[in-house]
């Protein structure tokens, strides 16, 4: 396997850093775009910019001498100030690179050095940079902007650093990966009255709290104790006095699960929860239900080919071909439910106080991982190529 050499590891952390202290939210990503952009040509590879807003596609390789295989960096950062005091630091307050999509983009400009030296490559490799993983589904919008038709895809890979994983360790499987991901939003009205004559309204709030109740059973008492979801009411607001029962309370939270199915019966029975407590509590409840990413499910022969390059990469004892899926979610399943793939884990490193988790002010990718991610991506793409040119 290709290794990259310290010089250009070293290159690659600061571009890195450099990306990390100028971070953009999603369709921003300008200036991490035109980076991505000026290494490639650098790179001597065929770029095309302007991808679902504000894209990357490199092409290394040439589609008409075999398979094509693709592999994807998120380049957006999040709405979080960040606290880490580093050298390198968001200069952008109030704007973050809390995921470690810095570090994704680091990775595969270090695969696309590795894939650009190596010769008579037997197919082509798609190079996708893509914005606004953040809840924005950049990959719809790559999607509709054709990038799979476009370059001929038949195959694809994703990696994602996370922290509490040993460093340079990695998890994948075969099946669903990641979870689906929902918003709902639920607006409880009533007349309001003044709280010293509660017999004139239906009660907003206490309709709002026998509500978030039931919602917590449906994981619970609901659903097959085997398929795990979970059912999050993360905003409730109501009334803006201490001695009026408000007309208006509103309830906002995701739901999660790693089944199709059960994602089908979630919608529906907090639908049946929310018409039974307006009927209960003489209240009227409109439910605005609004599916966002689908399960990230991995093809399973890619998985396994995942999980033997990423044993070459870093050894039998550091690779989990069988991890549990966890219920994040990512919008690289919209890639999946098109053409087959695989989205694997790499460890960022424990968590400690100045190293925090993703999303969180103190998060900080681990630049000591770049190495071994690029690896495992240009290895897994040309495996790809291999094992399909064989068939």
């Amino acid at each position: 396997m290709a290794l990259l050499n310290s010089q250009t590891l070293e290159r690659l952390t600061v571009v890195r850093r450099d990306i990390h202290a100028h971070p953009e939210l999603a369709f921003q990503e300008v200036r991490t775009a035109g980076l991505v952009a000026d290494y490639l040509r650098e790179l001597g590879i065929d770029v095309h910019t302007g991808f679902g807003g504000t894209g990357v596609v490199g092409i290394v390789g040439d589609r008409s001498r075999g398979p094509v295989v693709g592999l994807r960096a998120d380049m957006d950062a999040l709405p979080i100030h960040e606290i880490s005091g580093r050298a390198h630091a968001s200069a952008n307050p109030g704007i973050m690179h809390a995921c470690g999509h810095d570090g994704h983009v680091a990775m595969l400009l270090g695969a696309a050095e590795i894939l650009s030296s190596t010769e008579e490559l037997a197919g082509s490799v798609v190079l996708v940079f893509q914005p606004a993983e953040e809840g924005a589904a950049g990959a719809v919008a790559m999607l509709d902007d054709g990038v799979i038709d476009r370059f001929g895809i038949e195959e694809i890979y994703g990696l994602h650093n996370i922290p509490g994983i040993p460093a340079g360790h990695f998890a994948v499987r075969p099946g669903t990966q990641l979870a689906s991901f929902d918003h709902l939003e639920i607006t409880i009205t009533a007349d309001g009255a003044h709280a010293m004559a509660p017999h004139h309204t239906g009660d907003v709030i206490v309709a709002g709290s026998s509500l978030v109740g039931q919602l917590q059973t449906i994981v619970s008492r609901r659903l097959d104790p085997f398929v795990p979801a979970v059912v999050s009411i993360t905003q409730f607001l109501a009334g803006d006095t201490n001695n009026v029962l408000p007309p208006k309370a509103v309830l906002r939270g995701t739901a999660r699960c790693l089944s199709a199915e059960a994602r089908d019966r979630i919608e529906g029975i907090v639908g049946q929860m929310c018409d039974s407590v307006a009927a209960a509590h003489g209240v009227s409840i409109d439910l605005t239900y609004e599916r966002r990413y689908p399960c990230t499910v991995n093809d399973p022969e890619c998985a396994a080919r995942a999980a033997r390059v990423a044993t070459g990469v870093a050894g039998p004892d550091k690779v989990d071909p069988n991890t549990s899926g966890i219920l994040a979610a990512e919008d690289f399943s919209f890639f999946l439910e098109r053409i087959p793939g695989a989205y694997a884990f790499i460890g960022n490193g424990p968590i400690t106080e100045d190293r925090g988790p993703v999303h969180n002010a103190a998060y900080e990718f681990n630049d000591d991982i770049i190495g071994a991610g690029a690896q495992f991506l240009a290895q897994v793409a040309q495996d790809a190529i291999a094992d399909r040119r064989s068939r």
